[in-house]
């Protein structure tokens, strides 16, 4: 059987997962989301955030607020006017920015393990 070109698997195979968090199978924070807060905090601004995403201010701003909704807290604070206009995130945004980094990250951690576990025998004998 080695003989079929599947020893090609010497492209190294990894898996890959898409892991997001869901309420009543809505939405309430994934990968998007992350990159939201991440740029809202970098830039300071719902609107340039949305820009740099590639994204409309309408569509930023309807995942914020479905996000809020559906957690039930308040993870922006808008400030229109004066020096400090813009949006900067809520002590609890930092708090679930961080919280999922570190869960999404040992969930990647888990699923390469997993991989592993079940893979690695039959890649290894097609070597």
């Amino acid at each position: 059987m080695k003989d079929n070109k599947i020893s090609d698997l010497q492209v190294k195979l990894s898996p890959r997962s898409k892991i997001w968090i869901e309420s009543q199978g809505e939405v309430v924070f994934g990968r998007g989301r992350l990159l939201l807060f991440e740029a809202i905090s970098e830039t300071g601004s719902i609107r340039q955030a949305a820009t740099k995403l590639n994204m409309s201010y309408r569509a930023a701003w309807g995942k914020i607020k479905a996000t809020e909704e559906r957690l039930g807290m308040k993870l922006l604070e808008k400030n229109t006017g004066g020096h400090k206009s813009g949006a900067e995130l809520t002590p609890e945004a930092v708090e679930l920015l961080e919280s999922y980094g570190k869960f999404k990250e040992e969930s990647e951690e888990a699923v390469n393990k997993l991989f592993a576990k079940y893979f690695d025998g039959f890649i290894n004998k097609f070597r």
